[in-house]
C-alpha cells in the first residue's frame, strides 16, 4: 500500500492548533492508503523527522498545507531538499497560496501536482490515477498542473486548470482522524490557552463564503460559495474534544461561520450548557440581520468576540472592494453600538493604504480611515481594532486588482523570491511593497496601530496584566488623545518587552 507524507509547516511562533486542513485530506485517503504527519508548529527542526520519515523508503507522496507568509519558510526549501535527495517522491501542494500563485509553484520544479480547493476527492482521485498510470488528468476537479505536449521536436509546457468541483455536504464526509493525529502528536500539545479557555479547540464547520470581495485569497477557491456542516454535527465533533481530551473553549476558523441564522441559533441552543467560550468569524451586514433574540442567544451560550472585516469607513472604497453585500460606513458604526448590548466584543478589521490616483488621495484615504477608527472607539470603546496595511491578491477582473495594475505592481515570478526578505512578511500585510505606498505612509499607519494598541490594548493578550495593560494606556494617553503618533518608541520599547501579542500576526 502506498504511504503519504504529510507536513504541515509552521504557521506560528506559538500556540499550534489542530491541523485541520491536514486532518480533512487525510480522511479521504484514510481507507485506501497509509500516511504519517509531520507538524513543523511542534518540532523544533522538522525537517530531521521528515528526512527519518523519507528514509524509510516506503514514502511516495509528500504532500503539505501552504498558506502564504510564514508557512512558506519551511515549504519551499523543505520539498526543494525532498526533490534533490529523494527524486522519486511526488510532491502535492495544497491550500490557498498555490491556488493563487498555481503557475509559480509549478513551473518551480519541485511541486509537482496543486490541489486547488477542497481535497476531498481531488487528491484521492490524483492518487489512484498515478498509480495506475492514467495520463489524462482533465476528469480531476479541483487540480492544476503542467501538462507536456510534443510539437516536433520541441516539448512544450501548459499548466492546466481541470473544473471546480460541486461544494461537498459537509455532513456525509468522513469523520476526521483525530485518534491517528493522537498517536502522533498527543492532540493536548493543540488545546492551547487563550483569551476564550485554557484548552482552545481549533475547528472548522464550513467551506466557503458566498461573497466575493476583491482583496480575499480565498476568493479564487471557493467562487462565492459556502456549504456547511449541521450544527447537531459540529456539535457531536466538539463534545467529542471536549470529553477526551479536554477542550474547553473553540475557535471557528471558517472564513465565515454565520452565514446561516437558523445553523447559528440550532449551534448556540446545542451549546448552552457546555460552558464552553467560542469565537468565529463573520459579517458585519450578515449578521445585524440576526434578531435581537439570536444575538442574546449566542452570548448566552458562550460566544465572546466576532471577526468582522470592517475594512473602511469610506462608501466609495468599500463598493471598490466588491464586498458583494450591503455594508456601509453607518451600518459599521451602528453595529459596533448593538454589539456593546449584549456584551459580544466585535473584533473590527481595517485595510488602510487601498490604491489611488495621487498620493495625496491615498494620503487622505489613511487619515481619514484613523478618524473613523477612533470614533469607533468611542461608540463601542470595548471593539478590537485590527489593522492591515492593503496588500493585493489576485482576483482578476475587480476595480482594485485593475489599480493595482495599473500602478506596475508585479507578483514574484519565481517561487524562492516569496521567501526573500523584501517579501517575507508579504501576506500578514505589514509590508505591502506597493507603489502607491510610500515608507512615511506605512510608517504612519504603523505607529498610529502603536499608539491605538497602547492606549486601548487587546484583552485578547492573556500575558498582559491588568496592571501592564494600564501602564501601556497612561503611556500612550498624551499620544492618543493629542493625535501625535510619530515616533512613539516609548509605547513600542514596552510591548516588545512584554512581547505584546498583536491578533492579526498570531491570534489569541
Amino acid at each position: 500500500m502506498k504511504k503519504i507524507l504529510f507536513f504541515n509547516p509552521r504557521a506560528a511562533n506559538s500556540k499550534p492548533r489542530i491541523p485541520n486542513s491536514i486532518l480533512q485530506v487525510a480522511s479521504s485517503i484514510e481507507q485506501s492508503h497509509r500516511w504519517t504527519f509531520v507538524d513543523g508548529n511542534l518540532e523544533t527542526d522538522p525537517w530531521t523527522q521528515i528526512e527519518l520519515q523519507l528514509s524509510k523508503g516506503d514514502i511516495n507522496y509528500f504532500a503539505l498545507t501552504v498558506m502564504p507568509g510564514p508557512q512558506l519558510k519551511q515549504a519551499i526549501p523543505f520539498s526543494k531538499k525532498v526533490r534533490l535527495h529523494y527524486p522519486d517522491v511526488v510532491i502535492i501542494w495544497g491550500g490557498y497560496f498555490p491556488s493563487n500563485q498555481s503557475k509559480t509553484v509549478l513551473t518551480s520544479g519541485f511541486v509537482d501536482y496543486v490541489i486547488n480547493g477542497p481535497g476531498d476527492k481531488a487528491f484521492p482521485n490524483l492518487l489512484y490515477a498515478l498509480e495506475n498510470g492514467l495520463e489524462d488528468l482533465n476528469g480531476i476537479s479541483n487540480l492544476i498542473y503542467i501538462k507536456k505536449n510534443k510539437s516536433g521536436e520541441q516539448i512544450q509546457e501548459q499548466v492546466i486548470t481541470t473544473a471546480k468541483d460541486e461544494l461537498y455536504d459537509q455532513d456525509e464526509l468522513p469523520a476526521l482522524p483525530y485518534e491517528k493525529l493522537n498517536s502522533i502528536y498527543p492532540i493536548s500539545r493543540y488545546l492551547g490557552k487563550t483569551y476564550l479557555g485554557s484548552k482552545t479547540i481549533a475547528y472548522h464547520s464550513s467551506f466557503g463564503c458566498p461573497f466575493t470581495c476583491s482583496f480575499c485569497a480565498v476568493v479564487t477557491i471557493s467562487k462565492a460559495r459556502w456549504r456547511g456542516k449541521s450544527a447537531e454535527n459540529i456539535f457531536k465533533d466538539i463534545q467529542f474534544i471536549k470529553n477526551k481530551f479536554g477542550g474547553n473553549a473553540i475557535e471557528f476558523h471558517d472564513n465565515n461561520f454565520f452565514v446561516s441564522e437558523k445553523r447559528t441559533t440550532e449551534f448556540s441552543q446545542l451549546m448552552l450548557h457546555e460552558n464552553m467560550n467560542w469565537w468565529g468569524e463573520g459579517r458585519i451586514d450578515t449578521i445585524d440581520k440576526y434578531s435581537d433574540e439570536t444575538l442574546k442567544l449566542m452570548r448566552d451560550s458562550g460566544c465572546r468576540m466576532i471577526f468582522f472585516g470592517a475594512e473602511t469607513g469610506n462608501d466609495e472604497i468599500l463598493k471598490k472592494m466588491d464586498k458583494g453585500g450591503t455594508q456601509s460606513s453607518a451600518q459599521i458604526k451602528a453595529f459596533a453600538a448593538r454589539m456593546k448590548k449584549f456584551d459580544i466584543v466585535p473584533e473590527y478589521s481595517f485595510v488602510l493604504g487601498t490604491p489611488a490616483d495621487t498620493e495625496s488621495q491615498v494620503w487622505k484615504q489613511i487619515h481619514s480611515d484613523i478618524e473613523f477608527i477612533r470614533q469607533i472607539k468611542e461608540i463601542n470603546p470595548e471593539t478590537e481594532i485590527i489593522i492591515y496595511v492593503y496588500s493585493p491578491v489576485p482576483a482578476e477582473g475587480s476595480e482594485l486588482y485593475d489599480a493595482v495594475l495599473r500602478s506596475g505592481f508585479r507578483f514574484p515570478e519565481k517561487l524562492e523570491d516569496w521567501i526573500a526578505p523584501g517579501w517575507e512578511k508579504f501576506d500578514l500585510r505589514k509590508n505591502p511593497l506597493t507603489p502607491w505606498l510610500t515608507k512615511e505612509m506605512v510608517d504612519y499607519i504603523k505607529n498610529f496601530e502603536t499608539v491605538l494598541n497602547g492606549y486601548y490594548p487587546t484583552v485578547s493578550d492573556i500575558r498582559l496584566s491588568p496592571r501592564k495593560a494600564k501602564l501601556l494606556r497612561f503611556m500612550s494617553s498624551f499620544r492618543y488623545t493629542k493625535k501625535i503618533y510619530n515616533f512613539p518608541y516609548e509605547i513600542k520599547s514596552l510591548q516588545k518587552f512584554w512581547k505584546y501579542r498583536q491578533p492579526e500576526i498570531e491570534g489569541f
